[in-house]
């Protein structure tokens, strides 16, 4: 029987409480997957005084299967494609150029949303700590893996409220440690982790960002 948390925040206090004796805050930045993981880095943010960033990445879901990640593309032009699943459910090259358009198009009105003009944070010698609000598959935080190691961090960590086992054991090489708090063997949706698993809008994304932003501020004047 799994643990369900009542929200994301509920989620991020618990997992913010864990990583604050595992990872040092110097020079350390949040980097959250929209939409939902930017819920949970709130309070690892504020709890570990660091700078909050969104890291857009987008899931390439299979035809008529959208939950079913054929791979994920990230900023930057990373992509990661499970060829011997869209092998078995005969996806064609043409359709998955279709798909990856299609999110890529997706992609930039969110970075273009989110960022409203602003620079990104510099990764280089930063540690790094991406946040999302579970791995079933793993496709999406193998190509946000991908795409921040690209920036050559001094450190790159991995924390969510629940991941499969299988996921955990095929990502736990690509970067120094993968932090969940639940890692069932057999994991079905990542909702039925959470009572209230509603999907968060842009609005809400935009409105987390200032937040984090305005702690982040008041850190400064401490």
């Amino acid at each position: 029987m799994h643990t369900k948390y009542e929200n994301r925040s509920e989620a991020g206090d618990f997992l913010a409480i864990h990583l604050e004796q595992e990872i040092p805050k110097l020079n350390l930045v949040v980097l959250a997957l929209p939409r939902g993981g930017v819920e949970v880095a709130l309070p690892i943010a504020i709890r570990m005084r660091a700078p909050l960033e969104v890291l857009v990445v987008r899931k390439l879901g299979a035809p008529k299967q959208n939950e079913l990640a054929l791979g994920a593309i990230a900023s930057g032009g990373f992509i990661y494609l499970n060829q011997d699943l869209a092998d078995d459910l005969k996806v064609t090259p043409k359709q998955i150029a279709k798909i990856r358009d299609r999110e890529t198009r997706e992609l930039e009105r969110r970075e273009s949303l989110y960022y409203q003009g602003r620079e990104r944070m510099t990764l280089a010698d930063k540690r790094v700590l991406i946040v999302d609000d579970g791995i079933a598959t793993g496709a999406t935080m193998e190509v946000a893996i991908r795409a921040v190691k690209a920036s050559q961090p001094k450190a790159l960590y991995v924390a969510v409220p629940v991941a499969s086992l299988s996921a955990i054991e095929r990502l736990h090489r690509f970067c120094d440690h993968i932090y969940s708090l639940q890692t069932p063997s057999i994991m079905g949706a990542i909702g039925e982790y959470y009572e209230n698993f509603m999907q968060v809008s842009d609005e809400r994304v935009i409105q987390v960002l200032a937040e984090a932003k305005r702690a982040s501020e008041r850190n400064s004047l401490d």
